[in-house]
């Protein structure tokens, strides 16, 4: 069952990379106490990923934060080595913080999975946006596949 409007997010451990090495954090201790705009997307280097997804946030990462969300956060079904590297590839560092999901643990406990083991990519997230309060949706944007549109930057901004 695929989280919803009101609910608490599960308790699962994401990782990002600093410059002083790598963080791990519960999703109690990243969400707490802030208003986050959380992107899921299936992977890192992807094509709408990597050409509209991302870019968005980091585009818009002023102007949201204008809105009043503390913390930009982007999480996939990689590794935070992966996702490290692709944030900085597309100059996410100080405007959105790049969380790994390697074992999808996150990904699966808010029910957003997507099976892409035909296409050679196993099991990957859903494309989605959320707006979470001190560790409660209270927005949630879920793309149907092969779809870009509710989870954009753009929608969020106009959301907010």
């Amino acid at each position: 069952m695929a989280i919803k409007v009101g609910d608490r997010l599960p308790s699962a451990t994401l990782r990002y990379v600093t410059p002083t090495g790598v963080e791990a954090v519960t999703t109690e201790e990243f969400f707490g106490g802030k208003k986050i705009a959380l992107f899921g997307l299936p992977g890192a280097f992807t094509r709408t990923c990597s050409q509209r997804h991302l870019p968005g946030y980091v585009t818009h990462a002023a102007e949201l934060n204008a809105k009043g969300v503390d913390t930009i956060a982007c999480v996939a079904a990689n590794d935070h080595f992966v996702m490290g590297a692709w944030g900085k590839e597309h100059q996410a560092d100080g405007k959105v913080v790049m969380l790994g999901d390697g074992s999808g643990e996150f990904t699966r406990a808010i029910g957003l999975e997507l099976d892409r083991t035909k296409e050679g990519m196993g099991i990957r997230s859903q494309r989605y946006s959320m707006l979470v309060e001190n560790g409660v949706v209270k927005a949630l944007n879920i793309e149907q596949p092969g779809q870009f549109d509710v989870s954009s930057a753009e929608a969020m901004l106009k959301a907010l």
